[in-house]
């Protein structure tokens, strides 16, 4: 056979081959029959096979003016956004009451949001919520059965333990109890008087309670505090119930009876609704503080106190300053703006006159991954519109 017509050959014979290897193939690709990414396959399943030009070489795809090729893949993939691993065996204890099977769907969200790689950058904003939130829902799905509100205290470890255990399983940090500040006293009933379902709802006005939290309203809720106030209020009458003295709001007292608050509201909600319910409250909480911590300013307030001699050093150490911040945690865009304003506050009170934050463009990206404008200088945070404002 002459050169020419071997490297003709090449191609059919290699489609050929191909042809006789996806002969069982044909149920492992989605069909589109509406001009959707997959190309239409035969009745056999098969790729149909191109016309081989009296020419012998192969024609190419046709393409209308504007389209693209359409690729020959799997038409179904799973989603992007959840890291792949292999999952191991956990080592359960068997002494854990609580119903893991009613939130596997729930685990399986607060895996992907503590996974180790991740959870400790991610811990004050995505993990820890989540995490707290599952343990709330899990005591709260439980008492359906047991009808109490709170873990004995004999059995809480080993359930802490569990969760440890079957969230490693799917791929979460192992260090998640120390990470996000994990105590018996977030699934026990603590300080509180009142732990059981038939206690709760024979003082509380179960109807109110629930049709204030049913629906938190993302926009308005940090604002207005409907469900949040509903819960101090009724986690203050079950405090009260031992006859004892009022507490006050933050107390431990208070605190292990809002936890029972929510437990009960778990309990009266499907898991998705509960976590959403609990993930809103938590973000009025997270959004409303800076979770950061600021060490010594000495250095930057010597480089940019007072009329500033050279500005080249003094964005130098401002610079410097700000990386460190950034290194420590991911933060939301309104923690950043929180922490915006106390650094500035802080450079103030050490005789930081200038505008450093414009002097040295320094945004809100330099505190936190999303960009946002700092707009002036830093100053105090106005709460009527959460912008930077001259004091």
């Amino acid at each position: 056979m002459a050169p020419t017509g071997r490297l003709l050959a090449v191609p059919a014979f290699s489609l050929l081959c191909l042809h006789v290897l996806l002969s069982d193939s044909g149920s492992a690709f989605a069909q589109s029959h509406d001009g959707g990414l997959m190309p239409e396959l035969a009745p056999t399943g098969l790729m149909p096979m191109p016309d081989i030009s009296p020419s012998g070489l192969m024609p190419m795809p046709d393409l209308s003016p504007s389209g693209s090729p359409k690729p020959f893949v799997p038409y179904l993939a799973p989603s992007p956004l959840a890291p792949f691993f292999n999952n191991s065996t956990p080592k359960l204890s068997g002494k854990c009451t609580l119903n893991f099977t009613a939130v596997d769907k729930l685990m399986s969200t607060t895996a992907v949001d503590c996974f180790t790689s991740f959870a400790p950058f991610l811990a004050n904003v995505i993990c820890c919520p989540q995490l707290q939130a599952t343990l709330t829902i899990l005591i709260g799905q439980s008492s359906k059965q047991t009808g109490s509100l709170a873990l004995d205290p004999t059995v809480a470890n080993y359930c802490l333990s569990d969760v440890q255990e079957l969230l490693l399983s799917q791929g979460a940090s192992d260090n998640l109890r120390s990470l996000c500040s994990v105590h018996l006293s977030n699934v026990t009933e603590g300080s509180c008087p009142v732990s059981t379902v038939d206690a709760f709802e024979s003082v509380i006005d179960s109807s109110k309670l629930l049709e204030a939290c049913r629906k938190v309203d993302p926009v308005n809720e940090c604002c207005s505090q409907t469900c949040q106030n509903a819960i101090n209020d009724a986690a203050q009458k079950i405090a009260s119930k031992d006859g004892g003295l009022t507490s006050y709001t933050g107390s431990p007292k208070i605190d292990s009876c809002r936890n029972v608050v929510l437990r009960w509201l778990s309990s009266r909600l499907d898991p998705p609704s509960a976590k959403q319910m609990l993930r809103q409250i938590s973000n009025c909480n997270v959004n409303g503080v800076c979770p950061l911590s600021f060490p010594d300013t000495s250095k930057v307030a010597k480089e940019c106190g007072g009329a500033i001699k050279n500005t080249t050093t003094c964005c130098k150490s401002m610079l410097s300053y700000v990386a460190h911040l950034q290194k420590q945690s991911f933060i939301t865009n309104l923690q950043a703006l929180n922490c915006a304003a106390f650094l500035g506050a802080k450079l103030q009170k050490m005789n930081v006159s200038t505008n450093v934050y414009s002097s040295c463009q320094i945004t809100l990206k330099d505190f936190s991954l999303q960009a946002v404008n700092i707009p002036e200088r830093p100053a105090a945070t106005s709460a009527q519109n959460g912008k930077l404002v001259q004091p």
